[in-house]
């Protein structure tokens, strides 16, 4: 297995709505759209994001644009005009994703040139 972060396969963006913070992930290449998929679930990102998100995360699939939607519930200490938090807004939220990791067979990675 291949330890991939997922930096090198989608950018993010990220931001708030009160207490939720939303998580936008794209795939850089559409053959790696199936990777985020399978490997990036609501659950890997609640565990991620332990200690900082306090209510259910909900994924939401944008095949046609090879991005998936994260939704953190009760994750900014309140929201932007309560919250002492640095990044009451959340958006350092999707830099962090990105350092999560994912582990790929070899030989996906190195079809994928993610060696």
């Amino acid at each position: 297995m291949v330890r991939v972060p997922l930096f090198k396969l989608a950018h993010a963006r990220s931001g708030d709505k009160g207490d939720t913070a939303n998580i936008g992930l794209i795939a850089y290449k559409p053959e790696y759209y199936p990777l985020l998929v399978e490997h990036v679930t609501a659950e890997r990102v609640k565990e991620h994001f332990r200690g900082i998100c306090r209510g259910d995360v909900e994924r939401y699939e944008l095949p046609n644009l090879g991005a998936l939607n994260f939704v953190l519930h009760h994750a900014l200490g309140g929201g932007g005009t309560i919250s002492l938090r640095t990044d009451a807004q959340g958006k350092t939220l999707s830099t962090a994703l990105l350092r999560m990791v994912i582990e790929i067979d070899e030989e996906t990675a190195r079809r994928m040139g993610l060696e």
